[in-house]
């Protein structure tokens, strides 16, 4: 039954996903979607706003609307469906928490037999788990790479990654037409300095400079993309732009 009451509201523009929200949710009725938090029901919202002092960005309000009643009964079926799906295929990966991060030199510093120490800006790094409004995205020189190279390339660091914002993943064995659509989100949303496209020789490689093409076509972006080609010794073998 509907009707009118209190009830979270929660400011897209202002939420950035930290996800510091959700575990002060006793009901479960915050979760990080697609980079944003969001309320899952608002059978589930008891609208005491509890979660409102862990927001950093003052996304969050509690609002009075019309809206389904709160159920404590809905709630308690639907934490014990959360509870038995985390234990049985946990859905979504705990370090996917978007973050921005200072760049530590302490490594080159403590191992002085390293090339370099990590350059990464951000996190996470798998395609599949940033969103087109993680606000890193915004005016950056993206790097996309195929998973191997981090593995053949030993200045990858500080030949590709400083300076770049990384989506990684691997063309062969991920989902492709999810690639597709999230790149192509991307390059619609959000206004890019440059990109670099980083893989490996081998063959099956090629599809992510296809996914990128795919993706800049459906989405009527112009830009230019920079391929890199690393060999399975961990050379440079081409560099062009396409």
């Amino acid at each position: 039954m509907k009707k009118l009451r209190k009830i979270i509201e929660i400011n897209e523009e202002l939420c950035n996903g930290c996800g510091q929200c959700v575990p002060d949710c006793a009901e479960g009725s915050l979760k990080i979607i697609d980079g944003k938090a969001r309320l899952v029901a608002d059978n589930l919202c008891d609208g005491l706003g509890a979660c409102l002092g862990s927001c950093p960005t003052g996304a969050l309000q509690i609002i009075e609307r019309v809206g389904d009643e709160f159920d404590e009964k809905a709630v308690e079926t639907f934490l014990k469906k959360e509870e038995k799906e985390e234990i049985e295929a946990p859905r979504t990966c705990p370090s996917s928490q978007l973050k921005t991060q200072q760049i530590s030199t302490c490594q080159s510093v403590n191992n002085p037999t390293a090339i370099s120490g990590s350059t990464l800006s951000h996190w996470p790094v798998r395609i599949s788990l940033i969103p087109a409004s993680a606000p890193f995205l915004e005016n950056c020189d993206l790097l996309v790479t195929a998973d191997c190279t981090a593995i053949a390339y030993p200045n990858i660091n500080s030949d590709f990654v400083k300076g770049r914002v990384v989506m990684m993943g691997c063309p062969k064995f991920d989902d492709q037409p999810f690639y597709v659509d999230r790149f192509s989100e991307i390059f619609k949303t959000r206004s890019l300095n440059s990109l670099t496209v980083l893989i490996m020789e081998v063959p099956c490689c090629g599809a992510m400079v296809q996914i990128i093409k795919k993706a800049l076509a459906a989405s009527g972006a112009d830009t230019k993309i920079r391929l890199v080609v690393i060999s399975t010794n961990g050379m440079i073998i081409e560099d062009k732009t396409l």
